[in-house]
């Protein structure tokens, strides 16, 4: 069985409002964890002169960079090359990822190619009910369009915006779930989705990880918490701590 505490790591969203990413690197160990998942807040993923220098700032503290993203694919090769070679430089096997609408069968060629040649997984970030690609219906077509090297990066609190259970997005796609953004939500009368700690609102982490573990899952488990980003850490850290008493 996977141990799962391996596999937690947090979004660099989170720390959106410090761009520094020695601060950021620094903040990861104060969580107690060694991976994230960097977005564009912190690294211009078009500038390949500056990759070697974000990744060594990061290896420098001992925390590895295991998947980049949110990732744009607009069927542009040249641009998205560029993210395949920062995954390449770091070591990392995963790109969370949104598609165009627009160009949809020809963004998927290329991030198949691309995907295939640097042995990477794209995982489609399902980022809610007002986007595309946040429905179980379109997720199957997708997938039953594309090769196994394109899955699904769950985010839990965009499902549940969707108004789908995380565990009914587990049981569809388990054979397609590549990572997961663990985030939680509640919601105001108007609908409004509140970020939340971990475990405090609807997402039920101890139904989650048991469903996890059915599965056998091994990818990323990333905590997105978008709440104070002044102060993020204690309420990423209780988070965690909700996280490790289920697992």
């Amino acid at each position: 069985m996977n141990d799962l505490k391996e596999n937690i790591g947090v979004q660099s969203y989170c720390f959106r409002n410090f761009k520094d990413n020695r601060d950021v690197a620094k903040m990861v160990k104060e969580l107690g964890l060694n991976k994230i998942e960097l977005c564009g807040v912190h690294v211009d993923f078009l500038d390949v002169n500056k990759f070697k220098e974000v990744i060594s700032i990061y290896e420098n503290e001992g925390v590895k960079i295991f998947s980049i993203g949110v990732q744009y694919f607009s069927s542009n090769e040249k641009n998205e090359r560029k993210y395949f070679e920062f995954v390449k430089i770091c070591g990392a096997k995963f790109i969370s990822a949104d598609f165009d609408i627009n160009k949809i069968f020809d963004c998927f060629k290329i991030a198949e190619k691309l995907a295939e040649e640097y042995d990477v997984k794209i995982a489609i970030h399902n980022h809610g009910g007002w986007h595309w690609l946040g429905n179980i219906q379109t997720l199957e077509y997708v997938f039953k369009n594309t090769s196994d090297r394109i899955g699904l990066c769950l985010d839990t609190a965009w499902s549940l915006d969707s108004n789908i259970e995380p565990i009914k997005m587990i049981e569809t796609f388990k054979d397609r779930l590549y990572s997961l953004h663990l985030k939680d939500f509640i919601f105001e009368k108007n609908r409004k989705p509140v970020d939340v700690i971990l475990g405090e609102g609807n997402i039920d982490l101890k139904k989650l990880v048991n469903k996890l573990k059915e599965i056998n899952f091994s990818g990323p488990l990333i905590i997105e918490y978008e709440g104070e980003p002044e102060n993020p850490i204690p309420s990423i850290k209780k988070g965690i701590e909700n996280l490790i008493k289920e697992l």
